[in-house]
């Protein structure tokens, strides 16, 4: 399928930009180009700033009605364009048609939600306990926004930012990964098919040092947000600290699965599956270690190698695979990096570990399971970002918790037990900004976010809008 060219929108208007060059998109599935994009350079993130300054001014005094009017008249643009989008996340990211279902859900809530968020702040009143002045806080927008986003879910990305950046008053400028930018373009054209209000959102792609470094280096932005790697983030905290910036990021992750002896064995393999094997393995928060008791590890592992095995490969939506192909040939070849390291220490290869046959073209890469994973083992070490399950038993509670806290990252964590004083223990010394137990829900209320490594702030629910206002005290004599 060809997409076509594709501008970039800055300043409420589509354009090719100064470096009037185009950048293919390629389909991991193939290899093959399937769009191109106007590639931006520093010019073009200079205009984009200077537009979104006026975006700002215009838009932070708006009433929060009219940027509602705004935010659902975007909403009901994307669900009209559903099927393109969908599509566009399908060849650019490679995807299943049904996966790409969630992004559209993600934008599409976050532009609905988070203005009944805003509706619900209250300033806050502050006691003066010598009854001499009344005081309160009030929220006002903090101004410019830059949004830095991951491949991996180019849309669900786009509207955790794009909500409450814009139902706080903030305009944005949004810079999607130069391997996803397809579905970011097309929501460019959309919002200037609405005629969105100029400069408040804008949307462009090119080289990190051309795009991102100049935006990140400028005094304009007011908040620097993101989604990506840790190693992404500590540049783009290097490169703010031209001026005082708020910073808000989701970085990498290194979930822990722990599953005991006393859990719901049948409920916990489908989650393993769904956590370790959707977006071909490619999520902060997927399952990245997986840790069994001993006394079930060896029933666990074969249903599990059973159940890896009818992973159906393919692309697509005539296809209805149940996975993908990886990004890009250099993520997949990691895997093998990450798969002969695991074998040379000791690991046992169960499952996948291969290029499937017929599928040379492209980034493909079976499904795999590995046993007997060690500390020593860069599976157990690294953000694996890929579709490989290493398994390791464990005998007793402190030495699980012990292992699954032994990591620069703290995003997720996943326990299956019915103990209830296990799971008080575990959610209280589980070093993760995130602790699921017996479950698994995401949702746009409820808070996502990471500590140590794995960032600063939070996606979703009403704290996401932190990031987005500046509160001031107002004290008034009597």
């Amino acid at each position: 399928m060809e997409f076509g060219y594709k501008k970039m929108y800055i300043g409420g208007k589509l354009i090719k930009g100064e470096l009037m060059t185009k950048s293919n998109v390629i389909c991991p599935a193939n290899g093959k180009p399937i769009a191109q994009v106007a590639q931006a350079g520093k010019i073009d993130a200079e205009n984009a700033l200077i537009s979104a300054i006026n975006g700002f001014k215009h838009w932070s005094k708006l009433s929060l009605e009219e940027r509602t009017k705004w935010m659902l008249k975007l909403r009901d643009a994307v669900i009209e364009k559903e099927h393109i989008l969908r599509l566009s996340i399908v060849y650019e990211m490679g995807k299943t048609y049904e996966a790409a279902f969630e992004d559209i859900e993600a934008i599409t809530n976050a532009l609905e939600w988070y203005p009944n968020a805003m509706k619900n702040l209250r300033d806050e009143q502050i006691p003066d306990y010598e009854n001499t002045h009344t005081h309160k806080m009030i929220q006002q927008p903090a101004g410019v926004v830059v949004a830095y986003l991951a491949w991996n879910f180019p849309l669900l990305n786009v509207g955790f930012k794009l909500g409450p950046a814009l139902a706080s008053g903030c305009s944005i400028i949004i810079k999607p990964s130069p391997l996803s930018p397809l579905s970011a373009y097309v929501l460019g054209e959309i919002l200037h098919d609405i005629d969105f209000p100029a400069g408040v959102v804008n949307i462009l792609s090119g080289p990190t040092e051309e795009v991102a470094t100049t935006l990140s280096k400028s005094k304009i932005p007011a908040v620097l947000t993101m989604i990506g790697s840790t190693a992404t983030g500590q540049k783009v905290i290097t490169d703010s600290a031209t001026s005082i910036k708020r910073l808000s990021m989701e970085l990498g992750g290194n979930a822990p699965f722990i599953v005991f002896e006393d859990a719901d064995v049948e409920k916990a393999l489908d989650l393993a599956i769904a956590l370790k094997f959707g977006n071909s393995g490619q999520i902060c928060v997927a399952a990245n270690r997986f840790f069994i008791h001993t006394s079930i590890y060896e029933i666990f592992l074969k249903k599990y190698v059973d159940r890896v095995k009818k992973i159906k490969l393919g692309f697509g939506i005539n296809e209805k695979p149940d996975m993908g192909p990886m990004i890009t040939k250099k993520d997949r070849d990691r895997m093998f990096v990450l798969i002969d390291d695991a074998i040379k220490k000791g690991g046992i290869l169960l499952a996948g570990g291969k290029i499937p046959k017929g599928k040379e073209e492209g980034n493909w890469i079976q499904p795999t399971v590995i046993s007997e994973m060690t500390t020593e083992m860069l599976l157990f070490k690294e953000e694996t970002f890929g579709p490989i399950a290493p398994f390791m038993k464990f005998a007793n509670d402190d030495d699980v918790l012990s292992l699954a806290n032994d990591t620069e990252y703290g995003l997720a964590s996943y326990i299956f037990t019915n103990n209830n004083q296990r799971i008080q223990r575990f959610s209280e010394e589980l070093s993760f900004g995130e602790v699921q137990v017996n479950g698994v829900k995401y949702a746009i209320y409820l808070p996502h976010g990471g500590i140590k490594n794995s960032g600063i702030g939070h996606d979703c629910s009403h704290l996401a809008l932190d990031d987005y206002l500046v509160k001031k005290r107002v004290s008034i004599a009597l």
